[in-house]
């Protein structure tokens, strides 16, 4: 459940609005192009909308949980969490891929006692 909630947690990131200036655009007014020449000019984009505020709520409470670990353990949780591949978080950790899933068995872990210690409704890891 840990690990489901921190890639729910990645997933709102990814959908809240963008913060700050905005990128430099053109002035000019769009081309407004034929048919045969904009069908696949570019691929289509499904845009989610915003996170609702029970989804940043929860988003919220997850990130602190990444506050109980060491900084390369919270790196690696939040890696997986936003479903960054192994190979890479091999490379950055310069491990193989079995000791990699075991540090990040064992981040899921110390979350999960802590939240456990801190509540009376157990959590669980179940990956």
């Amino acid at each position: 459940m840990v690990a489901e909630r921190l890639e729910e947690a990645a997933a709102t990131m990814k959908r809240l609005p963008p913060v700050g200036p905005r990128k430099l655009q053109s002035q000019w007014p769009t081309i407004i192009r034929d048919y045969w020449e904009s069908y696949g000019y570019d691929r289509a984009r499904v845009h989610l909308g915003p996170p609702s505020a029970l989804a940043i709520q929860r988003m919220d409470e997850s990130l602190e949980w990444l506050k109980v670990l060491e900084k390369r353990s919270a790196q690696l949780i939040w890696s997986r969490a936003e479903r960054l591949p192994w190979k890479l978080i091999m490379r950055m950790l310069g491990v193989s891929r079995a000791t990699a899933w075991r540090y990040w068995m064992a981040a899921l872990t110390e979350i999960a006692q802590k939240l456990n210690q801190s509540s009376k409704h157990p959590i669980e890891t179940n990956r």
